[in-house]
């Protein structure tokens, strides 16, 4: 038995679906989500996403990086095992720069993945839902669902069409 009930939109053309997304938008109607072959510039706008946060993770997991490579390089050069070199210091920080820079790229890229990862639910055990096959190929769909919306399907369904969808379908999950 499926739990979720979808209304479906198919288009045919990018334009189509931005300027679709508009207008469903502004009758009203909460969207899912939009699947297309390709990106189209203005669709996070027109869907209403707000600025995406992930510079913020970036920005932590590389000072974090930099924090532990300079941690590193200290106490391994200073304390651990400083071997006095020619009457130099034990901790000459421009020799440490490219291990500090290395780290921080490394700790930032790896810890955007895994929060992005995390963040959209895109685990090893994570199932897709696929509305139509077609989306990964050559058409641009809509997602609805029904349950978070006051309209009724017939409605949505008549927005959709006036919107320009060729074809309309509901979709259980």
């Amino acid at each position: 038995m499926a739990d979720s009930k979808y209304l479906v939109g198919v288009f045919d053309d990018s334009d189509e679906i931005l300027h679709a997304v508009e207008d469903v938008r502004h009758q009203g109607v909460k969207i899912h989500e939009v699947y297309t072959p390709f990106a189209i510039h203005g669709m996070d706008k027109a869907l209403g996403y707000s600025y995406p946060r992930m510079g913020v993770s970036a920005f932590l997991f590389g000072i974090t990086g930099t924090c532990c490579a300079l941690l590193l390089t200290f106490w391994t050069m200073g304390v651990d095992w400083p071997i006095n070199v020619g009457g130099k210091n034990f901790f000459p920080f421009p020799t440490n720069v490219p291990i500090v820079f290395e780290l921080t790229v490394l700790l930032a890229s790896f810890g955007m993945a895994f929060t992005f990862f995390f963040m959209e639910g895109m685990g090893p055990t994570a199932k897709p839902i696929i509305f139509d096959v077609r989306s990964t190929d050559d058409k641009f769909i809509m997602a609805i669902d029904l349950a978070n919306n006051k309209l009724s399907e017939s409605d949505i369904s008549k927005i959709l069409k006036g919107s320009g969808a060729l074809e309309v379908n509901v979709k259980e999950v």
